[in-house]
Parts: C-alpha cells; sequence; structure tokens
C-alpha cells in the first residue's frame, strides 16, 4: 500500500489519465468535423419526388372475347345412299353389286363407297364398315314407279324392267382376225352395268358348292355382246391369260377393264376351245 503513494507511482497514473482525455477529445473533434449527423445505416432522402400509386377503381372489367374459329364441317355421305343391287358370298370370296348416285358398282371385301367399307355379306345383307361404326344394308330393288317409300326384297340381280337402257356411243367393228372396240363403249358399260344384265346373261358353273366358272346364258340379238363374236352355252376359260373360276378373278378382270389397251378372250365352245382377241381404241 505504501508503494501505491510514492511519487513516481502517481506521475504515472496521473500520465495515463492526461492521455485518455486526449483521445476523448481528439474523438470529439473528429466526430464534430467529419461524421454525419445521422446514424450509418439510415438513408438520407434526396430530394424532394414524392411517391404515388396507381389504384384502379372501378369494377374488373370482363375480358376481351375470344375470336371463335369455325372449322368447315366436312360434308359426309349417308350410308342410305347405297343401295344393294346383288350379292355373291362364298366361303372364299364376297362380291356385291351397289348403286351409287346413279351409278352402279361391284365391291369386294376392303374396298369402299362413299367413304364405307365392305366388311361382308349375308344372303340378303352387306355390312359396311366407317368411323369404326358397323353398318347393316339390305338387298333391296325399287318398284317400278320409283317410289323410294315402296321398296321390296330382291330376288334376282336384274334391273327392274320399268329401267330403261341407256343408248351408249361407240361399237364393235370386225377387222377379221380380231375385233375393234371403241373405248368409250367399254367406258359405258363398265359405269352402267345394268346395261349388261339387259343385253347378256351369266349363270355360275358348280361342282356341289364350289364354284368353278361362268357359262353365257343368254345373248341379246344385234347387241354388243352379239358382236364380240360369243355364243349362247359358251363358256369363260380365262381373259388375259388369268383363268375366271372365281369372283375374285372376274372382279379383278372388271376393276382393271378401263386400262387395257388388248383383251384375249379363251372360251370353251362345245369340245372346242376358242380365243378371240380384241383391240381397244
Amino acid at each position: 500500500m505504501k508503494n501505491l503513494f510514492k511519487p513516481e507511482m502517481f506521475k504515472k497514473i496521473l500520465s495515463v489519465l492526461v492521455l485518455l482525455l486526449i483521445l476523448k477529445l481528439l474523438w470529439f473533434i473528429v466526430e464534430v468535423l467529419w461524421l454525419p449527423a445521422t446514424d450509418i445505416d439510415q438513408e438520407v432522402e434526396q430530394g424532394g419526388k414524392s411517391l404515388y400509386y396507381r389504384v384502379k377503381l372501378t369494377p374488373n372489367a370482363a375480358p376481351a372475347p375470344r375470336k371463335t374459329v369455325i372449322k368447315p364441317t366436312k360434308v359426309s355421305g349417308s350410308i342410305r345412299d347405297i343401295i344393294l343391287l346383288a350379292i355373291y358370298n362364298a366361303s372364299d370370296t364376297t362380291v356385291i353389286t351397289v348403286s351409287h348416285q346413279k351409278k352402279n358398282k361391284v365391291l369386294g371385301l376392303g374396298d369402299d363407297i362413299n367413304g364405307f367399307v365392305l366388311e361382308g355379306a349375308g344372303n340378303n345383307f352387306a355390312t359396311f364398315s366407317k368411323n369404326s361404326k358397323t353398318y347393316r344394308v339390305q338387298l333391296v330393288k325399287i318398284a317400278k314407279n320409283n317410289n323410294k317409300n315402296n321398296i321390296k326384297a330382291a330376288k334376282d340381280v336384274s334391273p327392274s324392267k320399268g329401267t330403261e337402257e341407256t343408248k351408249p356411243d361407240g361399237q364393235v367393228t370386225d377387222a377379221g382376225d380380231h375385233r375393234i372396240i371403241d373405248r368409250s363403249l367399254l367406258d359405258h358399260y363398265a359405269k352402267n352395268m345394268d346395261d349388261i344384265y339387259k343385253n347378256i346373261g351369266i349363270s355360275e358353273i358348280k361342282e356341289g358348292k364350289n364354284l368353278k366358272g361362268f357359262r353365257i346364258s343368254f345373248v341379246k340379238r344385234n347387241s354388243d355382246f352379239s358382236k364380240l363374236g360369243i355364243r349362247r352355252d359358251d363358256v369363260i376359260k380365262s381373259i388375259n391369260g388369268q383363268e375366271i373360276n372365281s369372283y375374285n378373278a372376274a372382279l379383278g378382270v372388271y376393276k382393271n377393264i378401263q386400262n387395257i389397251d388388248n383383251l384375249s378372250l379363251v372360251i370353251q365352245r362345245g369340245k372346242e376351245e376358242m380365243e378371240l382377241e380384241y383391240e381397244i381404241n
């Protein structure tokens, strides 16, 4: 304790106090001259620009109407436009004859007409499909008075006797070793099958239930078919090398008849086999 009141110790304590006082004074001078009046983290508002907000006081307006894009509707045919005229239905093939827009057409399985695909046939009906739906068409024929509401079940493939035969353009010319057929005549019969039935008859040749070929049952005198050189009871053996012993074979020839320039027909007449040549121009 005596050491604390020595003059040397007292001088040291006094020197420290004076030093602290000088440091405090220097800090006060620096604070006054250089430090800002506010806190360091406080932002000073610059200028007199006022803040404002846009407030919508009116009720919500209805959204702008969308433009409606109208897609064009495809006009689709009706199954009622198809008239079933004839059916051949066997274990190996199905062939039908239909009328659509006053034109006759022969169809095999998978063929389509008016957008409807032939799927099969029974004794007096045919089934078609379109857009995953199945349709059934009955075998019919229209009565003579053409009243669409008076429809009777068809018993044969011949057209009604009240219909008039359309006179075709073109002719068949005998050139000696072959005959010349005008293409316009061929096109006519390809599009008007009713006229074929009125001029020539073709019947089936069967062994039991199996179809073996076709026989000419009649030929109208002085008709275009009589000028082809074929006669009653002739048996059609082949056309352009294609054996005609099924409806599939006959259908294949019929579909391509308008695309050929020459035609070779082999027939059996009695015990004799004959070949008839035709030029199409």
